[in-house]
C-alpha cells in the first residue's frame, strides 16, 4: 500500500526537495502552500517519478483552511503516514526595536501557529486511522539552535519548533505517533542565494558563507521518514559542512 505524505510549503526549495526525494520512494503526495502554480509544477515532477499528487493551496496559518486540507487529504486518499511541517516565512532583518507587531504576529501565524494546527489535524486523522499511527516531521532550521543577527521573530519561532517537536514526540507516543525535526543550515535555495554574496555575522562582519545541494536534505527527509516504527530521528541537523555554525566567531 503506498504511504501518503504531506508537505506544506512545497511549491519551492527545500519542501519541493523533500517532495521530489519522497516521490522517488513511492510516497503519494499532498503538496500545499499559499501559490498554486509552483505547487503544480512539482506535482508534475513527482508525477514524472510515478507518484499519486494532490494539489491543496492553502495557508497553514488559517484554522479553517487546515482543517480543509487535512479532510480532503482523507478523502482522496483515506489515511496519513507523513506530515512535513515545513512552511515558513522570516521578517525583515531590522533591530528587534524596530519590528513592527504585525510582521512578528504574521510570522508566530505560519512558522509556529501553523506547524501547531498542521500537527493537530495529522495526530486526528493518525490516531483514528487502521492502522494507526504515523509520523511527523518539523523543519526546525538552524536558528533553533542560534539567531543570526537581527532575526527575532524566526529565530523565537524556531527555538519553540524545538518544543512543539517533543511535545508532539511525547503526546504521540501512545499511538505510535512519531515526531522528529530537521535543522537545516545553508541549503542552496532561491531564499538561501544571498549566503554566497555576504550575510551579517555575529562579530558585525559581513561574509560569504559556504552552502550544500538541497537535494541533501531531501534524501535527509526519506531517512527520517522510512526508518521503521520502533526508530525515530528525534532531532537531525544537516548543514554545510564549512558553515559557520560550530565554534565562535
Amino acid at each position: 500500500m503506498p504511504r501518503i505524505a504531506l508537505i506544506t510549503g512545497a511549491g519551492t526549495g527545500v519542501g519541493k526537495a523533500a517532495a521530489l526525494a519522497l516521490a522517488k520512494e513511492d510516497y503519494s503526495l499532498v503538496l500545499t502552500g499559499r501559490r498554486k502554480e509552483p505547487l503544480e509544477e512539482v506535482a508534475a515532477a513527482a508525477q514524472a517519478s510515478g507518484a499519486k499528487t494532490l494539489v491543496i493551496p492553502a495557508d497553514v496559518g488559517d484554522p479553517a483552511q487546515v482543517k480543509a486540507l487535512f479532510a480532503k487529504t482523507k478523502e482522496a486518499f483515506g489515511r496519513l503516514d507523513l506530515l512535513f511541517n515545513n512552511a515558513g516565512m522570516g521578517a525583515p532583518a531590522v533591530p528587534m526595536d524596530q519590528l513592527p507587531v504585525e510582521q512578528w504576529k504574521a510570522v508566530v501565524d505560519v512558522n509556529l501557529t501553523g506547524s501547531f494546527l498542521c500537527a493537530q489535524e495529522a495526530m486526528r486523522l493518525m490516531k483514528e486511522q487502521t492502522p494507526q499511527g504515523g509520523r511527523i516531521i518539523n523543519n526546525g532550521s538552524i536558528s533553533a539552535h542560534a539567531p543570526r543577527p537581527n532575526s527575532v521573530a524566526y529565530t523565537a519561532t524556531k527555538h519553540a519548533i524545538t518544543g512543539l517537536t517533543k511535545c508532539i514526540a511525547l503526546d504521540g507516543r501512545p499511538f505510535d505517533i512519531a515526531c522528529g525535526q530537521i535543522d537545516i543550515g545553508n541549503a542552496l535555495t532561491p531564499l538561501a542565494a544571498r549566503m554566497t554574496q555576504g550575510v551579517p555575522q555575529a562579530d558585525g562582519s559581513v561574509r560569504a558563507e559556504p552552502v550544500m545541494d538541497v537535494e541533501s536534505v531531501g534524501r535527509t527527509i526519506v531517512y527520517m521518514a522510512t526508518l521503521p516504527p520502533d526508530a525515530n530521528a528525534l532531532f537531525v541537523t544537516v548543514m554545510a559542512t564549512k558553515m559557520p555554525f560550530v565554534g565562535r566567531g
